[in-house]
C-alpha cells in the first residue's frame, strides 16, 4: 500500500458511540489513523477522544472552536491528513451507521486503483436498516434527482462512507467545496466524476443510529437540492486542479 490510512471522524455529541466506533475500526483495520474532529461537543466528546489518544499512538484529535458544519468538519480533517502524508482517506459517521467492518473492502478497492471508493447503499448487495418509509422514500428521490441533474450513473451519490486516494483530494480541492450534508457527499463526489477519474461502488448495509440524536435537517435537505443544478451548471473552481492523467474536456465517468 501506497501511504497511511487516515479515517476522518466528525464528531458533535457523539459520546455514546465514540469508544464502539473506535473499537469496531481497530478491529477492523488495526494500523490505521482515526482522527476525531470535535466541534466542541456539549456532551464531552472531545474530552473523551483526548484520554482515549493517550493510550493510542494513532487515534488523533482535532478540536473545533464550535459547530459549523459537517463539511467545514471533513475539509478540516482532509488537510490536517493529507499534512501527515495520508496516501487514503475515508470518511466515516461516528454513530456507528457505518459499520466499521466495512473498511478492509473499501480501502482495498483504492489500493486496487479507485480514485474514490463509495460505500454504497443502492448497488447490488447494498441497503438500508431500520429507516422508516418516508425517509426511505427521500433518500432514493434525492440520490435520483441527482444522478439526473448531473448526468452520471453512481447509484449512491449522498452517502457518506468513502475512500479517497490522497491525490484525488488534492485534485478536486476539497477544501473549496462549499455544501453541507447531504450536498456536501454529493458535491465531492461529481468533482471527482467530472474530471474523468474512476469512481468504485461498493455495496454496504447502512443502519440508523442506535445512540444520540440525527444531525439531518430539512435545511440540509434543501441545500442540496438547489446546489446539485449549480454544480451542473455553475462554475468549476476545481478545474485548474486537475489531476495530471486527466484532460480539460474531461467526461464524466459512469461508475
Amino acid at each position: 500500500m501506497d501511504g497511511s490510512v487516515w479515517v476522518i471522524l466528525p464528531t458533535y455529541n457523539e459520546a455514546d458511540n465514540l469508544e464502539a466506533v473506535v473499537g469496531g475500526i481497530r478491529a477492523a483495520t488495526p494500523e490505521v489513523h482515526i482522527l476525531v474532529v470535535d466541534d466542541n461537543s456539549p456532551d464531552g466528546t472531545g474530552r473523551l477522544a483526548d484520554g482515549m489518544a493517550e493510550t493510542d499512538a494513532r487515534l488523533h484529535v482535532l478540536h473545533r472552536p464550535g459547530k459549523s458544519g459537517l463539511g467545514r468538519a471533513y475539509t478540516a480533517g482532509f488537510a490536517y491528513a493529507l499534512e501527515q502524508d495520508a496516501g487514503y482517506v475515508v470518511e466515516m459517521d461516528a454513530d456507528l451507521s457505518h459499520d466499521p467492518a466495512d473498511l478492509p473492502r473499501l480501502i482495498a478497492a483504492a489500493v486496487d486503483g479507485a480514485d474514490l471508493v463509495l460505500g454504497s447503499r443502492y448497488t447490488t448487495g447494498g441497503g438500508i436498516e431500520n429507516w422508516g418509509l418516508e425517509r426511505r422514500i427521500i433518500s432514493r428521490v434525492g440520490c435520483s434527482y441527482a444522478r439526473r441533474v448531473l448526468g452520471v450513473k453512481v447509484r449512491d451519490l449522498t452517502g457518506g462512507f468513502k475512500c479517497f486516494r490522497a491525490e484525488t483530494l488534492r485534485a478536486i480541492d476539497a477544501a473549496s467545496a462549499e455544501a453541507q450534508g447531504y450536498g456536501f457527499q454529493v458535491e465531492l463526489t461529481y468533482r471527482v466524476l467530472s474530471l474523468g477519474l474512476k469512481v468504485v461502488e461498493v455495496p454496504i448495509r447502512f443502519r440508523e443510529r442506535r445512540l444520540g440524536e440525527s444531525k439531518m435537517s430539512a435545511h440540509i435537505a434543501l441545500e442540496a437540492a438547489w446546489r446539485v443544478p449549480a454544480l451542473r451548471f455553475g462554475p468549476r473552481r476545481w478545474r485548474p486542479l486537475e489531476a495530471a492523467r486527466s484532460s480539460a474536456d474531461a467526461v464524466p465517468n459512469e461508475g
